[in-house]
């Protein structure tokens, strides 16, 4: 379940080739306010598992910036949409440890069980000022291990190879050996 496009792509890419359908599902679903990634992908996967009484996989992601104490985290839509890439930067001034990651959590429910997760974890540095016209949230000012430019200045093409998928493939292996 998810409204965003690229993280509902990479589950398709991930777990379509290995014979698991993919199926969408956008439903209201209540947010819990947790500092915790992975508490707010279990709550939401439950909750949809039971309303639509079927398994489910929920996608919740953020970053993380352990300079700030992991803040933004869970709260990164918010600070997106609030104080966005600008406000992250200023907070950033004077800051030397600009290390960084992007936390995904999948959290898998069976219907009437307990949530299950897997996490990937996408390693990198904030930059200075924001740069490039691509990507979305703070593509802009994240710059990934290995590189010199932000997630921005490649195309959606060439992004997908920055991205740590281990989540998703280690997820891909549960469902293979249950069947």
């Amino acid at each position: 379940m998810t409204s965003n496009k690229f993280k509902l792509l990479l589950a398709k890419k991930v777990l379509e080739p290995i014979g698991i359908e993919v199926e969408n599902k956008v439903i209201d679903c209540p947010e819990i306010q947790s500092d915790s990634i992975e508490e707010v992908a279990k709550f939401s996967s439950k909750y949809a598992s039971k309303e639509l009484q079927c398994d489910t996989l929920k996608n919740d992601s953020g970053l993380v910036i352990p300079a700030l104490k992991g803040f933004p985290s869970a709260y990164s839509k918010y600070v997106e949409e609030t104080i966005t890439e600008d406000g992250i930067l200023r907070l950033m001034e004077g800051v030397k440890d600009r290390s960084a990651y992007f936390l995904e959590v999948l959290a898998y429910t069976e219907f009437n069980k307990e949530p299950i997760v897997f996490v990937s974890k996408t390693v990198g540095s904030i930059s200075y000022e924001k740069s490039g016209e691509n990507g979305w949230g703070f593509d802009k000012i994240f710059i990934p291990d290995g590189e010199d430019r932000t997630l921005a200045c490649f195309s959606d093409d060439q992004r997908w190879k920055f991205w740590d998928d281990s989540g998703y493939k280690e997820f891909a292996a549960y469902l293979k050996e249950k069947k």
